[in-house]
């Protein structure tokens, strides 16, 4: 089959091949996943199936079960060492397990078959998947859990460790798409570590398969978009390869362990398909601490970036005139995360004097590089911040041209608790409907910054508006991803300014500066919330505004004080051209 629509949900008729998906973790997964969607399973594992000897019947006890099997191996004239009689406990267990797992689902609702086979033999592989589509109908997702632990630290790895972790996570998931190629599946579950993003002590080999699961995740969604596709960095869990002293020791470094249910609503949820779910999930407490706070001199850096309009696919939503115009809120989302990213344990908290000196726009101006220059300033250890200038420049015929400027102050640690808006009024009162001002060219925006919902109430000395927040694609925000700065909910407030503007004027807008902003949260794609904007001063040719998005309750995401924008009949003609 071919899937070229989006991903269709998990329901009844899903089938998912599961590796490593009879035993541990994975198979409270399926099971977990039968109980909700009632779907279909292939399960594949290297141990053999079978019923366990009688003589093991109803002995769920280890030492006793060992006594038995010593038992057991004497009568048929064997040798009953430890080493054969743990050999005969794993394969007895194995199969109990098995079955088990396969009682679990269908008594859950689901249908599932169990099938022996190394994933790292390709032929083999090939060979059982293939019967089994033939059997069973096509097979619409795949889950790879398989995994295996060989922690040394990095001086005292063998090869034969590396190879241990690597055959099943990557020669096996490597096989797998080999079998079944993601442009034919709807669902691409890929179990991750955290230790992939992180690193953990003594997993050098683990964290690098793991984070080529994440890289092949993020390839995937982008080659074939109507797979939902995920690799999931867990933490780690109550159960499985966690044995109590592990778990003391995390206790130790302050993680938590994920809870066995827990672990298994959170992948259930994550099945519960939405549009634009990231290629990457990390789930769990993080397994190192922050950085400390940096003490040495301060510091100066200077980042280049070459832009181009093809990079960007949010452009075509942003354009004035004939020409992509880099929104002003994607100039400040530079600076701050250029900062959080060379300051790990930082997080951006306030920006003062946000300037847009000379607007980036994508036509013959367009600078070969730009460059952000970032440069520390101060250094309050009490307070836990820093204070830094960001300017971003181009190289001119005869001096740099400055874009953008700001001041910056990252916080170490927690992000401070939202305040509450002091006075917010959310009832309708002759609402206008976004929509329609997006039709009509007070606003020029496309698809991708359409935040408006409607405006409720609008006067003199303000407007307030409800609206959702935009779902921005990972792939269509290019070089501007969304980390803790969203630029797409920064623009949605300061179209807030753009409709008054029109409302009172009769003329379009664009930003010059903000006095102050302060971030406390963003909320998720999709999510509804309010903007409240008010007028401090405006004239014919300038306005100046404070703009609040917040929840229903109150709860403030996103302050901006001392907004201004230029007005000017001549940029009309730019906004709407067909009324021009």
């Amino acid at each position: 089959m071919t899937n070229n629509t989006t991903p269709r949900p998990v329901d009844a008729n899903s089938l998912f091949v599961v590796s490593g998906g009879a035993r541990g973790i994975t198979a409270n997964c399926v099971v977990g996943m039968a109980r909700r969607f009632r779907c279909g399973f292939i399960l594949l594992g290297r141990s053999a199936a079978g019923e366990p000897p009688a003589f093991v019947a109803e002995c769920p006890d280890e030492p006793a079960l060992m006594q038995r099997i010593a038992k057991e191996l004497a009568a048929r004239g064997e040798k009953a060492t430890p080493a054969v009689i743990r050999r005969e406990l794993g394969t007895i267990q194995a199969q109990r397990e098995i079955a088990h797992t396969l009682a679990e689902i269908r008594a859950a609702g689901g249908r599932a078959e169990y099938l022996s086979v190394d994933i790292a033999d390709a032929a083999a592989l090939r060979s059982a998947l293939t019967d089994a589509q033939t059997r069973l109908g096509p097979i619409t997702g795949l889950f790879h859990g398989a995994g295996v632990l060989a922690d040394r630290r990095i001086e005292q790895k063998r090869a034969a460790d590396f190879d241990a972790v690597f055959t099943p996570k990557i020669i096996g998931l490597r096989n797998l798409l080999a079998c079944l190629a993601p442009a034919d599946l709807h669902h691409l579950i890929l179990f991750s570590s955290a230790a992939g993003f992180y690193g953990n002590p003594g997993q050098s080999d683990y964290a690098m398969a793991n984070e080529i699961l994440n890289r092949v995740a993020h390839l995937i969604q982008r080659d074939a978009p109507a797979c939902h596709t995920v690799a999931l960095n867990w933490g780690p869990w109550d159960a499985g390869m966690v044995t109590p002293a592990l778990k003391a020791l995390f206790a130790e470094r302050g993680i938590q362990v994920i809870p066995l249910d827990a672990g298994v609503a959170r992948l259930v949820d994550e099945l519960e398909f939405r549009a634009e779910r990231p290629p990457q999930v990390l789930v769990g407490s993080p397994l190192a601490p922050p950085p400390e706070p940096y003490s040495g001199p301060l510091r100066t850096w200077r980042i280049r970036r070459r832009l181009t309009q093809e990079d960007n696919p949010f452009l075509q939503d942003h354009m004035i005139g004939i020409h992509a115009v880099l929104p002003a809120t994607c100039g400040m989302a530079w600076m701050i995360h250029g900062c959080e990213q060379l300051l790990p344990g930082y997080h951006f908290a306030r920006a003062e004097n946000y300037q847009v000196l000379k607007g980036i726009v994508f036509d013959e101006s367009l600078a070969p590089e730009y460059v952000l220059t970032i440069r520390e300033t101060e250094r309050d250890a009490t307070a836990g911040t820093l204070t830094l200038e960001a300017t971003v420049s181009s190289e001119g015929e005869k001096r740099p041209r400055y874009h953008y400027r700001a001041r910056l102050i990252l916080r170490h640690g927690r992000r401070a608790a939202a305040p509450q808006i002091e006075q917010m009024d959310l009832r309708e009162r002759q609402p206008t409907p976004g929509a329609e001002l997006y039709a009509k060219g007070t606003l020029f925006h496309g698809p991708r910054f359409r935040g408006v919902e409607h405006v409720l109430s609008s006067d003199a000395n303000g407007l307030t508006m409800r609206c959702q927040m935009p779902e921005v694609s990972d792939r269509d925000q290019g070089q501007f991803p969304v980390r803790s700065f969203d630029p797409y909910l920064a623009d949605v407030q300061f179209q807030s300014l753009v409709i008054w503007a029109w409302q009172h004027h009769g003329a379009a807008s664009l930003p010059l500066s903000n006095a102050v902003g302060e971030l406390y949260a963003t909320p998720q794609p999709g999510a509804t919330f309010y903007v409240t904007m008010k007028v401090r001063s405006n004239s014919d040719y300038r306005m100046l505004a404070d703009l609040i998005a917040h929840d229903a309750d109150g709860r403030i995401y996103l302050r901006l004080e001392g907004a201004e924008v230029a007005i000017s009949q001549h940029l009309n003609r730019l906004f709407n051209p067909a009324a021009a």
